[in-house]
């Protein structure tokens, strides 16, 4: 097994999960991320800063404040409009709608709440204005290529998705 210990310059892999404060997973990645510890991969800092000394076969857990997740939760994000003013296939709690801004930058909206003739849409990220929890397994660490150290990003893996 790699002994290594996560330290600045060597690409970690890494699997994790996003829990709510019930601890419900709210998104889960089970595919390997690659990224180079120190070198501005967009991995939040605090998780960064969790997983310095920490080994391959490792679960660390980080409790990350609103400002440092997924933000304060925007009551401009939320309105309600009659449920006969949208589209039937968006009539169900749950469903997904694509809505673009006047300058052209689109949001998901989430419908939220069917009730009285009323449907709920909300754009802010489930999680906002909550603590989030971060479960990272260590999978793997290895040395970072002069190429992956510029990037901050192993070659062989997708970006981190949590920023």
């Amino acid at each position: 097994m790699n002994q290594q210990v996560v330290q600045s310059g060597l690409v970690v892999y890494i699997t994790y999960s996003i829990l709510d404060q019930a601890r419900n997973v709210v998104e889960q990645h089970d595919l390997p991320i690659g990224y180079v510890q120190g070198a501005n991969s967009g991995l939040l800092p605090s998780i960064e800063s969790a997983l310095v000394g920490r080994r391959v076969g490792d679960q660390v857990e980080v409790t990350l404040p609103p400002q440092d997740a997924f933000g304060e939760r925007d009551p401009e994000l939320s309105f309600t409009d009659d449920v006969d003013n949208v589209p039937p296939q968006f009539r169900q709690v749950g469903a997904q709608v694509q809505m673009a801004s006047e300058s052209g930058e689109t949001r998901t909206f989430h419908v939220t709440k069917i009730e009285g003739g009323k449907l709920t849409v909300d754009g802010n990220h489930p999680l906002a204005g909550q603590n989030a929890i971060c479960v990272v397994n260590i999978l793997n660490i290895r040395e970072a290529t002069p190429e992956e150290l510029v990037s901050g990003m192993a070659a062989d893996s997708a970006p981190p998705q949590l920023h």
